[in-house]
């Protein structure tokens, strides 16, 4: 199948040849005729399957002006979870529309609002925005009357993040005949119920097993001491020559000190979280893309929407609180069809969340020591109550994630300072 066989007319075809791209991916097979026959869609695929693409070339294809044709009136309106995912979706669609009379325009918090209003006094045929900052814009007097299409991008993520209300308020202010596309990197109860409430007939496309995480990822578990994992990191980083890595953490404060500890060992390290202001992160990120730094050490706010080509290596210094986020993090590597490799570095604490995250993603993750950096088994043995971890594992996530903060910290102190408990706001 080729682009051209999927309808698509010549300015994009133009402009996806001239960024490289041969063949359409299976969500773009599938989503795209969909997108230009009107249909509303419920898809559901893995990250880094093109699905920006999928959704942005039939949009654009769709709102294309003929020449001396005038809209000042939004006609498309693109929801994403975080400043960064829109950021990237809005240059996606820069590069589509190269050679074409569509104008597009980013809404995110951390900008100023006077001069984001500005731009869409010009006339901006397609928003691409977080919802708390789309809803400011319509609460100022942004016209919604006109909108043709709605998306929903990273859906599962967007519920995550409490972005249910936001959805809720503006799915109704929108025309009632308006196309709405859903796209979902994983499977949940709460997606199904969104999608109940706002599609209608819709055509549902699954490209693969729901939650799974893509073939071309070697994934690998790592058993090491918690005291041990900044030391064991660094060992993997220098020992192997990784030229790229995307590292995650739980929370800001073990982010923050392994950002430090990676330093004193000479690494060329950045930082993101949610408490570093939004230029400096999209500077560090651009820094990162062009490899001026080899590591970047990040929160679960980069796990979506960063798109950085060829990444090689994702690794789980800890593992996230949500299982469905191993799909998100891992889903940073191995894109396009190119291979990658997703490794975590579990301690005892984490057995039990890696058992979670093999049930939601249908499949086994192999684990292994590396030399010299071996458990201890007297730890194991002595300070642990296997029937007490379990019972605490199925307590409710804010319980659990206390406890197992207050297990690390009674177990080793840290190379840097003992764990804290854990607040929703730390996981940012």
């Amino acid at each position: 199948m080729s682009f051209e066989k999927l309808g698509l007319i010549k300015p994009l075809l133009a402009a996806i040849n001239e960024l490289g791209y041969e063949n359409p991916t299976t969500i773009q097979t599938r989503a795209i005729p969909l997108v230009l026959a009107k249909s509303d869609i419920f898809a559901t695929a893995q990250t880094g399957t093109g699905k920006t693409a999928a959704f942005g070339l039939p949009i654009l294809q769709k709102l294309r002006k003929t020449e001396g044709e005038v809209g000042r009136n939004v006609r498309a309106v693109i929801l994403s979870p975080t400043r960064e995912l829109s950021i990237q979706i809005h240059e996606d669609l820069t590069h589509f529309s190269k050679h074409m009379k569509v104008e597009c325009a980013v809404l995110v918090g951390g900008k100023d609002i006077i001069s984001q209003q500005r731009i869409l006094k010009q006339g901006v045929d397609i928003i691409i925005a977080t919802p708390g900052r789309f809803l400011e814009h319509v609460e100022n007097g942004l016209t919604v009357n006109e909108i043709e299409v709605l998306v929903l991008d990273e859906a599962d993520r967007m519920l995550d993040m409490g972005f249910t209300k936001d959805i809720r308020k503006i799915h109704p202010l929108l025309p009632k005949k308006h196309q709405t596309l859903l796209f979902s990197a994983t499977y949940s109860d709460k997606v199904r119920r969104l999608s109940k409430l706002v599609l209608r007939s819709p055509a549902f496309i699954e490209t693969s097993k729901k939650n799974s995480t893509v073939d071309t990822i070697n994934q690998v578990a790592y058993l090491v001491d918690t005291d041990k994992k900044a030391a064991l990191l660094a060992y993997l980083i220098g020992s192997r020559n990784y030229p790229q890595v995307l590292v995650f953490t739980r929370t800001k404060v073990s982010a923050n000190e392994l950002f430090l500890e990676l330093q004193k060992d000479g690494l060329k390290c950045g930082l993101i979280h949610g408490d570093i202001q939004q230029p400096k992160r999209l500077k560090t990120l651009t820094q990162f893309k062009e490899m001026q730094i080899k590591v970047l050490v990040a929160t679960d706010i980069a796990s979506r929407g960063l798109d950085i080509e060829e990444l090689p290596y994702v690794i789980n210094y800890e593992l996230p609180s949500v299982p469905e986020d191993y799909v998100h993090r891992v889903g940073r590597t191995g894109r396009a069809g190119r291979n990658g490799e997703a490794i975590s570095l579990i301690d005892i604490y984490e057995k039990f969340d890696i058992r979670e995250i093999e049930i939601v993603i249908g499949q086994k993750i192999p684990q292994e020591t590396v030399e010299g950096f071996e458990p201890d088994p007297t730890i194991r043995r002595k300070d642990i109550d296997e029937t007490s971890l379990k019972a605490e594992h199925k307590k409710p996530e804010k319980k659990r994630e206390r406890q197992y903060n207050k297990n690390t910290s009674n177990l080793v102190k840290t190379r840097t300072s003992k764990k804290r408990k854990t607040t929703k706001r730390d996981q940012k």
